[in-house]
């Protein structure tokens, strides 16, 4: 049955990268379901997460986050940081865009603690937490940590080769020095 669930987890994801959202959620919805029956918890948490991405394609934004919750609340159980980081990290950026500020700083601070503590952390995934934190510190006023988040996450988008997240956090840190 995980096969099954596999299977349509690919076929989510290419629907997703095909803009198919609709299509992407079904068939991740589908293989939760399938997941749920066999009990495969860290397929079931991976599965969580694609669900919950596809919602947020659709502006689903409360089912999304049901879904990245339950994932994290999966990971915990599994001695799966990285992926616990990374469903937290969502978590932080979904409560951020829904002006949830207090709570996404929690999400954030701690899926930058969990990334800082392991050495295998992809470097894009730390730069990308860095970024929303940094977006959220802006929003909040506190210019100065939001600065210095840009300027961490700019150097790591470098290393990896994302011009566009090179580019964002050199405006980024131009617009805060001029407020």
């Amino acid at each position: 049955m995980a096969g099954n669930a596999e299977s349509l987890l690919k076929q989510g994801n290419q629907a997703r990268r095909e803009h198919r959202f609709g299509d992407s959620k079904s068939l991740c919805a589908e293989a939760v379901e399938q997941c749920r029956s066999s009990n495969d918890q860290p397929l079931l948490a991976r599965a969580l997460t694609r669900l919950g991405g596809s919602e947020r394609d659709l502006d689903e934004i409360a089912a999304s986050l049901a879904h990245y919750q339950e994932a994290v609340a999966i990971y915990r159980t599994l001695d799966d940081p990285q992926n616990l980081a990374h469903s937290v990290r969502h978590v932080g950026d979904i409560l951020r865009e829904s002006n949830r500020l207090s709570e996404a700083a929690t999400s954030y601070a701690e899926a930058l603690e969990i990334y800082r503590r392991h050495p295998d952390t992809d470097t894009l995934d730390l730069a990308n937490t860095l970024r929303g934190f940094a977006l959220l510190k802006a929003a909040i006023g506190e210019a100065d940590a939001a600065r210095s988040l840009w300027q961490e996450a700019g150097s790591l988008y470098a290393q990896v080769g994302v011009a566009a997240g090179v580019a964002e956090s050199q405006r980024q840190i131009t617009l805060l020095a001029s407020h």
